[in-house]
């Protein structure tokens, strides 16, 4: 018998995010009214969160195979790539945003514990963190607070759990003053054969959940997430879960430990919708079922209703089928580990999830259609072109007033935040336990990471420009892709594959979701000329803020999680100049477009020009060049031009070595456009003199144009016939910029 009480109506659904449309479904899934716990589970299962049922159609189009791809999309927690010497690499990226800009230091450290936990289930060792963070005019005191707490428990949790956090990035826009974005991505390795899959097969097998005990934290968090933030969001702070990283550490340990026992038939992470997806999705992958005795679940409140249990998305938690009989084995693990585990039910034959309290049934649903291909909702929603679309400005130099002061002009765009050194953030992270990480960011274009019994490394990067994704959602995205894979091959790596966390308005919104159609289409088509497939990752929709007056969406941030690999540490290309004397050269062709530089935005205040200067032909042969002349040891250096264009990369190239430049200007270009603009497919190398002719070499047989900019020198930079002075007056500005705008 299902639990007695008053049925709910279409008006609880709807209060639970549900349609009518899903209602009516639900109803006649079951062939019946749903009661509130069965309501509940459907209501979050069905979210945008956890179903992807307004997306999934496109993300069906990205690419997915790969020849170094072990489990894609969708297959698992996480993708995994072969990497060789019998190891895979677990890697994804997900959002952890409406919680951090609600309570933004549990929501921060619960987004890294989650993305670590969707690792090591899977059997991998997590072993590098990274962040790509968003936050609105860092002028607001809300944002510094914002910031400050972010910060704090990204740093916190992943130095408690001893998982070195090792690159990232920062913007700052003021799209995302209420809505800021926190993408947190995870990196581990995992032995060929000691990988797990989240499965449920074999009826009669115990299901057993181990870790923290259950609370009211978290309940429908999954359902927070998959709608607009509002003036009173403030109100659903329960939503937000509470993490413990020490609590992670012990089941970090315990569940790797576990999987050597060989008595795991398969093992689930709780995140999102906790109990009733781990429940869901392990059922439905082996086309199984669970009964589940709810009085069993270990909790940290007394008086708990089954629906609080199910949905809570208390952290450090585990689902774990082991087999029939060695139930033993797991039992003396997390003993051993002071950990929680209890069996609280066994699989089923049945296709359903049973869930039981008091003896009695509260819920008795089928698994598939809770999930993604098997019953839950898919919408192909309307969109059209952007308003603002064909009212973007062209930029070129004619437009604009050239300076008359260049050097102000240069330190105005220096004291811009989305320039300046992130120190004050990275130095809070420890990005140097477990002894394998060779690089930070500043370093070089992307983080590096020894693999250890290996002479290998990964190279490691999280991009995305969401202005330039903005103004043209096609080609913005396909440089987000190309920026990564640029960052990788510029560090000495070969892209390998890319996970990606989709930061979007309101897809019920024609413009947002045209934005999201336009991304997904040169995602694809990037990753197809990089030949990195998608493993996986996240969409965030809903990123948009309701006010009394106006709605503000953010900018459309598909952020790319790319991973690659070098085949030997020694084939390491930091971004820094080496010795006076060598040769500064550009790869790539001779564009210099203001487009939305941060010249445009940041000195003259155009917030609506048009996307740079970018063409996938190209990025993809200077990438080729760039790595072919590496691995023949011809280049001492390679640094993207990027952010800041000719001018900053320069700068940033000259700061660890404390060089110096003497760099010529073609003479009938403005020099504005020279050092400032940001038209991509562009790198900067530099070169003993003696090896110049190589990579000429090289570079003709790509048919690659190669421009000889100048040399380095001592300290002093020599730029365009403009003496810029000392170095070290642009490394003090670019390293306290960020801190002092803090502490004001």
């Amino acid at each position: 018998m299902l639990e007695e009480g008053i049925m709910p109506d279409l008006s609880t659904a709807q209060k639970l995010g549900l349609t009518e449309e899903e209602f009516y479904k639900i109803e006649e899934i079951l062939g019946r009214t749903p009661n509130f716990t069965e309501l509940s589970i459907f209501s979050v299962m069905w979210s945008e969160h956890c179903s992807y049922k307004n997306s999934i159609k496109y993300l069906k189009t990205l690419p997915r195979e790969g020849e170094n791809l072990l489990v894609g999309a969708g297959e698992e927690n996480a993708g995994l790539v072969d990497i060789g010497d019998g190891l895979g690499c677990a890697f994804k990226i997900e959002s952890h945003n409406h919680p951090s800009a609600i309570e933004p230091y549990q929501g921060a450290a619960t987004g890294v514990g989650g993305i670590h936990r969707d690792i090591f289930t899977m059997g991998a060792r997590p072993i590098a963190a990274l962040n790509s963070l968003r936050f609105g005019d860092i002028e607001r005191p809300h944002t510094k607070h914002l910031i400050r707490g972010v910060v704090k428990g990204i740093g916190d949790y992943g130095n408690c759990l001893g998982v070195p956090t090792v690159g990232g990035e920062v913007y700052f826009n003021d799209c995302y003053n209420q809505n800021i974005l926190v993408n947190a991505m995870s990196v581990g390795i995992v032995k060929e054969g000691q990988t797990v899959s989240a499965s449920a097969d074999g009826p009669g097998n115990p299901v057993f959940i181990v870790g923290s005990a259950t609370g009211k934290d978290g309940i429908h968090g999954a359902t927070f997430a998959s709608a607009d933030l509002t003036e009173d969001s403030a109100d659903d702070l329960p939503a937000v879960q509470v993490g413990d990283p020490f609590q992670e550490k012990l089941l970090l340990e315990a569940s790797l430990e576990a999987i050597q026992t060989g008595a795991i038939v398969g093992m689930q992470d709780m995140g999102a919708a906790g109990i009733t997806c781990s429940t869901s999705e392990m059922s439905a992958k082996s086309k199984t079922g669970m009964r589940i005795d709810l009085d069993k679940v270990p909790t940290r409140q007394s008086n708990m209703q089954p629906f609080e249990i199910l949905l809570s998305e208390s952290q450090e938690r585990m689902l774990i089928v082991c087999k029939k009989g060695q139930e033993d084995k797991l039992l003396k693990v997390f003993d051993k580990w002071d950990l929680e585990c209890e069996i609280i039910g066994e699989v089923t034959n049945s296709g359903r999830l049973e869930f039981l309290s008091n003896g009695k049934i509260v819920a008795d649903v089928p698994s598939e259609p809770l999930v993604l291909g098997g019953g839950a909702p898919v919408y192909d929603r309307e969109y059209e072109e952007a308003k603002y679309y064909s009212k973007l400005r062209d930029i070129n130099a004619g437009t604009i007033d050239e300076p008359n002061d260049y050097i102000a002009a240069a330190e105005e765009l220096m004291r811009s935040p989305n320039l300046a050194s992130k120190k004050w953030i990275y130095e809070q992270y420890d990005h140097t336990v477990r002894v394998n990480t060779m690089k930070t960011n500043r370093q070089s274009d992307s983080a590096i990471v020894r693999v250890k019994e290996s002479e290998k490394a990964l190279a490691m990067s999280v991009d995305c420009n969401s202005s330039f994704v903005y103004a043209d959602p096609y080609i913005g995205s396909m440089i987000a892709v190309s920026e990564g894979a640029r960052n990788i091959v510029c560090s000495g790596g070969k892209p390998v594959a890319i996970t990606n966390c989709l930061n979007f308005g309101n897809p019920y919104n024609k413009e947002v979701y045209w934005q999201f159609v336009n991304t997904i289409k040169g995602m694809k088509d990037a990753c197809l000329k990089f030949n990195t497939p998608v493993t996986g990752g996240n969409v965030s929709f809903y990123n948009q803020t309701v006010l009394p007056d106006k709605v503000e969406p953010i900018f459309p941030t598909p952020t790319i999680g790319m991973l690659g690999l070098l085949d030997s540490v020694d084939d390491f290309l930091s971004l820094s100049f080496q010795d006076e004397g060598d040769v500064i050269v550009l790869i790539g062709k001779n564009i210099f477009d203001l487009n939305n530089s941060e010249y445009i935005k940041w000195n003259h205040k155009i917030k609506d020009s048009k996307a740079p200067y970018f063409s996938l032909e190209d990025e993809a042969d200077v990438q080729t060049t760039v790595y072919e002349a590496n691995k023949l040891k011809v280049l001492k250096s390679a640094h993207d031009i990027s952010d800041g264009g000719l001018f900053n990369s320069i700068l940033e190239s000259c700061y660890e070595n404390s060089m110096g430049v003497k760099i010529d200007a073609p003479e009938e270009l403005r020099k504005d456009s020279f050092l400032f603009g940001e038209s991509q497919s562009r790198i900067i190398v530099s070169v003993d003199p003696k090896k110049l002719e190589a990579l000429e070499n090289i570079s003709h047989q790509n048919s690659v144009p190669i421009t000889r900019l100048g040399t380095v020198t001592k300290t002093n930079l020599d730029i365009a016939g403009i003496d810029f002075g000392h170095v070290s007056k642009w490394k003090e500005l670019f390293e306290n910029l960020i801190e002092e705008k803090l502490e004001k």
